[in-house]
């Protein structure tokens, strides 16, 4: 991969753009032919959304796999596909018989709408045992009782160090730790330009946005009606002082300054790999890119520290991953399952898949597998996954709007010192995204 919440943020995005929901709905109930038994001599056609040679390169070696147990079943496989792609093709009636996406925060919307299929009948009779999967995957794949997805690998969350940089420094396991060592760490011009951050708290940086960094407060993202929680969950509150006052102690100015003076995130010149960050959080594939692109950094790996009156939740992280399923309309929905049902269940695939994208396997069993070759540093994520703490965003059948919306406060409104009055402008929040999810169906 990188399966990044960059990544499905924008396929998110572009999938709202599309009108994703009224679209897929259109069509009614899926009432297609499921075509050929899967013990039948055909051709199915699987779409994915990898495209770095060496991502491309795993998954054909995960496939060949599949070859072996069901030489009647030829695959193509269509790489580098978008959700934008697959939802215009489910909408034209003429999808492939198996997709996958980054986007987990969609799931909602392709359950509801039945743009890709309930699989439970296909899990019931294959006797597929759902228990293998850690809560929170579990969660991330269906809907409200729908499960149109399957977990394909998974991405954990925690915190990259730099070792030279931290001087004989331990890992912060709080809060108010990382914001010490931060200011302790950071190296400035002068003139206050940040030459090395500490931590940069900003939504703006990288993988610092708001679904990473509210967590570890311990918010609770809509309430048990699904609702919005902004405004009444003191959490939120929390999170964003913390923001706030940190983004102010560098000066909001040399915050802007430091960021536009970043590359992209997946290059060789990342800043935490060129030793302009001396901390950050960063998704499990970040190991692979050091691999590859930075191999003498001396960095460590540690869960992100949590709030100072939430430390029971220390040790868990943000979790979310690539999911697999079939679109309404599959010409061969049965040897399509068979496909689904080998990559996410069988240890030897998953194991193969995680070793050459650099992600954690997203199976109790694949964890344990003594087949997994890894950096050490790759450690601290497979324990956040197993951990019980670990948590995801709840799906909705408009997706991650209320995410986005969020996001998009934090960055425009609340770092740049435009909202005053926090409370009112979080109860604003919150009724937007209420009445964005009503019109939604929710």
């Amino acid at each position: 991969m990188p399966t990044t919440i960059t990544r499905r943020l924008a396929a998110a995005l572009a999938a709202a753009a599309l009108g994703l929901t009224a679209a897929c709905t259109a069509g009614g109930d899926d009432s297609s032919d499921e075509g050929p038994k899967s013990d039948e001599k055909q051709t199915i056609e699987v779409w994915h959304g990898w495209s770095a040679p060496h991502e491309v390169q795993a998954f054909k070696d995960a496939v060949a796999g599949f070859n072996k147990a069901h030489p009647n079943i030829t695959v193509k496989l269509v790489e580098g596909q978008t959700d934008e792609r697959i939802t215009n093709a489910i909408r034209g009636g003429n999808p492939p018989d198996v997709v996958s996406s980054f986007t987990t925060d969609s799931v909602g919307q392709w359950c509801q709408s039945g743009a890709w299929q309930n699989l439970s009948p296909y899990i019931g009779k294959s006797k597929v045992d759902l228990n293998q999967f850690p809560q929170a995957v579990r969660k991330y794949t269906e809907y409200k009782g729908t499960r149109c997805a399957m977990p394909l690998l998974a991405d954990a969350y925690g915190l990259y160090y730099n070792k030279a940089l931290m001087k004989g420094e331990q890992p912060p396991k709080t809060i108010s730790e990382l914001t010490a060592l931060a200011k302790k760490l950071t190296v400035r011009d002068p003139d206050g330009t940040i030459k090395v951050a500490g931590f940069m708290p900003s939504a703006q940086y990288y993988e610092h946005m708001v679904q990473h960094m509210a967590p570890p407060f311990g918010v609770k993202w809509l309430t048990d009606d699904g609702k919005a929680n902004f405004a009444k969950d003191p959490a939120f509150t929390a999170y964003l002082k913390w923001n706030k006052e940190l983004i102010d102690w560098y000066g909001y100015d040399n915050v802007k300054k430091f960021l536009r003076s970043l590359g992209q995130e997946f290059e060789a010149a990342n800043p935490f790999q060129k030793g302009k960050v001396a901390m950050a959080i960063d998704g499990e594939w970040r190991t692979k890119f050091i691999e590859k692109e930075a191999p003498k950094l001396d960095y460590g790996t540690a869960p992100y520290p949590v709030a100072d009156d939430k430390q029971s939740l220390y040790g868990g992280g943000f979790i979310a991953g690539t999911v697999i399923g079939i679109p309404r309309g599959a010409k061969h929905a049965q040897a399509g399952w068979e496909f689904v049902r080998y990559l996410t269940t069988e240890t030897q695939a998953l194991v193969t898949l995680a070793n050459g994208l650099g992600n954690v396997p997203s199976t109790i069993p694949a964890l344990s597998s003594p087949d997994l070759k890894l950096p050490p540093q790759f450690k601290t994520f497979l324990d956040v996954f197993k951990h019980p703490a670990s948590n995801t965003t709840p799906p909705t059948p408009n997706g991650n709007d209320y995410i986005v919306r969020f996001q998009k406060f934090v960055q425009d409104e609340w770092e740049t010192g435009k909202a005053k009055d926090l409370g009112p402008a979080l109860t604003k929040l919150d009724g937007e995204v209420d009445g964005a999810l009503k019109l939604a169906g929710g």
